[in-house]
């Protein structure tokens, strides 16, 4: 009890804002329910894992500690269900699953010898019961994050939802194209319900996210509702309405009347959704979950290292999905594994090791890889007695909710219990993880899967210019026309019109899909496409150019991302009902960009100062019927060289808040910036990260003398600008060199499938190439996959097949 006395200046009673950790170990996952239980820290009220406990006194050198201890108790088996009250799993109000309960002891525990002191005693210091009493009574952290993000969705009408003001300014909305009025994002959009304003959501704390746009527009103008582009679909309670004024996500029951205001028509939506081919698509849907899921199959369940599931913590399969191929490239498992012991991760970690991203992804990656976790789940007898336990044909997974936790801080959208793109979700943790290396690149994994793209336009003067920017995926179009079994959809179209004639429905068995080659998808990606309306600075006029777009790196890891949603006109989404045949191996040395060849002749920078731009009439007219202002188009059009609509209204959208957008047109020159007028020592800087001298004053020079936007220029250049110089290889070498390169060989190691109509519902399972065999990981069941759907992916991912 002197020991426990001694150390009283390390105990903390807990006050109301404390998060207090008691369920889930910093490090690891375990738990009190663990052979060990777990230790929480009296001073930062942490927990940790018996093996870990000894690390955090090592670190901070607090010594108190309350031991919880979780056993299993007996039950009945009638024991009635209770009722839930809240739309949750395995939470506090939540459905019952019948899980057993248990038996919660605790004790204190005094590190580094470990003495223990018994709790409840009223031998115990004052401080340390108040202490002790406060951690039990007070709800874990991890529990409140769970609650919240259930509870999150339950959204209230906005007060201002009923009697909204909206302009009549002529406004009318595309379905695709966005970008911010006053910025380059293209992003986290909002609708501004008043006015029609396309602004970018918040900035978050660690610089992603938005510029405030949307936000800066509400206090300048008071207009309180905005609506998230991309969240609207036929299921408009789930699209994501926010009041600046009541600062929270509300319901607007009037929306589809908001939206129309703007253009966008739901009742064409409504009407689409009860189509012949939608009705095809619903009953496909069962057929879809049971190939995906690999359900009625006799499945071999599989343990060991990189056998371990992920428990879903409601709708968090695209998580699980991604981060199981993740995992299984060579990249992130030496960067977060092999390379990175828990230990070091944890010495590493700020004070709380739960907010931060690294020791996270290494706490996942130990949980997936070591197999620490991935064993039988134990099923104890009535009694609760291990002796008789058996042993069960599945796991328990590990729950990812702290990595969930981190990943989804700068990505409020992935907080919430809702289903998610997995697409959007990879790439923003590919961001995130680029953002944690940045200051050690060798060592950052998300490279990996990081390589260039070139676009060359060729106009007919024979002269071109080349745009490069970086990605982490390859979209590609899916060319139905290309389908490889016509045949079998004739005979299936005329199968389907008598089925209509006679007013019967198809069955799941007699639909029949198209088959296009992955090969046909990539084909399409490179091949040469018009641009018309281009203005061409070598012949000073208009005219059509060929645009071509290649490669010029091949990542060690190519994610193929397949375009089966669509948006067609009216806001109509639509799912591609399609297969895609995609062999082990691929071959993409064919889409090998290799820049200004020579003979190849560069299209000046500008044309004939005499002669004067007109704008295109088609394009103006276009523009001005969604409401723009007729000189605000006159020079978009002329400033993007009329490239078309889109490049014109990316550009108005960008330039709206220009100080000159409403002086008149002129034919006069401004006086541009020369070299001359460049800083020679942010020259030597730009060079200094390995461009060419030329490159870095052209970037300067574009960029008002501002290094980071000129570096920004150099990897993604404005749409129809070259910054390719003499030499055929310079530009593309230093924007390149840093990037994994090899042959443009690869092999199918994993993917990503989808059920479901909308990639924000449904479900997604990986399909992962190990040891030779595929395996399915859906959520926490793992086990020898039998019949791999590779047909009918969302996204593939490839490994370079090295020489």
């Amino acid at each position: 009890m002197e020991l426990l006395r001694s150390s009283l200046s390390r105990v903390r009673i807990p006050e109301p804002t404390n998060r207090i950790y008691k369920q889930e170990c910093c490090v690891s996952f375990e738990t009190p329910k663990s052979e060990g239980g777990l230790f929480v820290d009296m001073n930062s009220f942490l927990a940790f894992g018996k093996d870990y406990v000894g690390w955090n006194y090592e670190k901070t050198g607090n010594p108190v500690y309350l031991h919880i201890k979780e056993t299993i108790k007996p039950v009945s088996e009638d024991r009635p269900s209770k009722k839930p009250t809240l739309l949750a799993i395995g939470i506090e109000g939540g459905f019952d699953n019948n899980e057993p309960e248990y038996e919660v002891s605790y004790e204190i525990v005094i590190l580094p010898n470990y003495v223990t002191l018994p709790f409840p005693s009223v031998e115990l210091p004052e401080k340390v019961r108040l202490a002790v009493d406060a951690v039990i009574m007070a709800a874990g952290a991890e529990r409140k994050e769970q609650v919240s993000a259930w509870t999150a969705d339950k959204k209230l009408v906005s007060k201002h939802a009923m009697d909204l003001k909206q302009l009549d300014n002529g406004v009318i909305v595309p379905p695709s194209g966005w970008k911010c009025e006053k910025c380059d994002k293209t992003a986290n959009l909002w609708l501004n319900l008043t006015d029609g304003s396309i602004l970018c959501g918040r900035s978050n704390w660690d610089g992603s996210g938005g510029n405030d746009h949307a936000v800066n527009h509400y206090n300048v103008t008071g207009y309180p509702l905005a609506v998230k582009l991309g969240t609207i679909t036929a299921d408009l309670e789930a699209a994501d309405v926010y009041s600046y004024d009541e600062d929270e996500s509300v319901e607007d029951p009037l929306l589809a009347q908001h939206l129309l205001h703007f253009g966008i028509d739901f009742s064409s939506l409504q009407k689409t959704e009860m189509t012949t081919a939608e009705r095809e698509l619903d009953q496909n849907t069962n057929f879809d979950w049971n190939r995906i899921q690999e359900s009625g199959q006799e499945v071999e369940p599989l343990f060991g290292p990189g056998y371990t599931g992920l428990v879903n913590l409601g709708n968090s399969c695209y998580l699980a999905a991604t981060m199981q191929v993740v995992f299984s490239t060579r990249g992130f498992c030496t960067r977060y594994y092999l390379d990175q012991n828990l230990k070091m991760a944890f010495d590493n970690a700020p004070a709380d090791p739960t907010v931060d991203l690294n020791m996270q992804l290494a706490k996942l990656a130990h949980g997936l890889l070591s197999g620490k976790y991935s064993l039988p789940a134990t099923k104890k007898d009535d009694a609760g007695d291990t002796t008789n336990s058996t042993l069960t044909a599945k796991q328990e997974g590990i729950p990812p909710r702290m990595f969930k936790s981190v990943i989804a801080a700068s990505h409020p959208e992935f907080s919430t219990m809702r289903q998610q793109d997995a697409l959007e979700f990879f790439l923003h943790f590919i961001d995130q993880v680029e953002r944690i290396n940045a200051g050690n690149p060798n060592f950052d994994p998300s490279r990996s899967f990081k390589f260039g793209i070139e676009e060359r336009l060729q106009c007919p003067s024979g002269r071109v210019a080349y745009n490069k920017r970086h990605d982490y995926i390859l979209s590609l179009s899916i060319p139905l026309h290309k389908a490889t079994n016509k045949k079998e959809l004739e005979d299936f179209q005329k199968l389907r019109a008598e089925k209509d004639a006679e007013g019967k429905e198809l069955s799941a068995d007699e639909i029949v899909r198209p088959r296009v080659l992955l090969k046909d998808c990539l084909d399409c990606f490179s091949a040469p496409e018009e641009v018309h309306d281009f203005y061409s600075t070598a012949l000073d006029a208009r005219t059509t150019a060929i645009k071509t777009a290649g490669l010029t790196s091949f990542p060690d890891y190519l994610v193929l991302h397949m375009r089966k949603f669509i948006m067609e006109e009216g806001w109509v989404p639509k799912k591609l009902d399609v297969y895609i045949d995609v062999p082990d191996t691929i071959d993409i040395i064919n889409m090998r960009s290799r820049g200004l060849q020579p003979g190849e002749e560069l299209l000046p920078e500008g044309g004939d100062s005499g002669v004067k731009l007109v704008a295109s009439e088609d394009i103006v007219t276009q523009l001005v019927s969604m409401g723009f202002n007729y000189l605000h188009c006159q020079k978009a059009a002329i400033n993007t060289s009329n490239a078309g609509v889109e490049a014109a209204m990316n550009w108005l959208l960008s330039h709206m808040n220009d100080p000159d957008i409403d002086d008149p047109i002129t034919n006069e020159a401004k006086s541009a910036p020369q070299y001359s007028d460049i800083d020679p020592s942010k020259v030597d800087t730009l060079v200094s990260f390995g461009f060419e001298e030329e490159l870095a004053r052209k970037a300067l020079l574009a960029s008002d003398g501002d290094i980071e936007k000129a570096t920004e220029w150099i990897f993604n250049p404005p749409s129809g600008t070259s910054h390719m110089d003499t030499s055929p290889s310079s530009s593309t070498a230093a924007v390149d060199a840093v990037l994994p390169d090899g042959d443009g060989r690869y092999r199918l190691i994993g993917l990503v499938s989808h059920i479901g109509t909308s990639t924000h519902c449904g479900h997604y399972v990986a399909h992962i190439r190990k040891d030779g065999r595929w395996v399915i990981f859906n959520d926490d069941k793992v086990g020898a996959s039998k019949n791999p759907p590779i047909d009918m992916g969302y996204l593939y991912f490839f490994e370079r097949i090295d020489s």
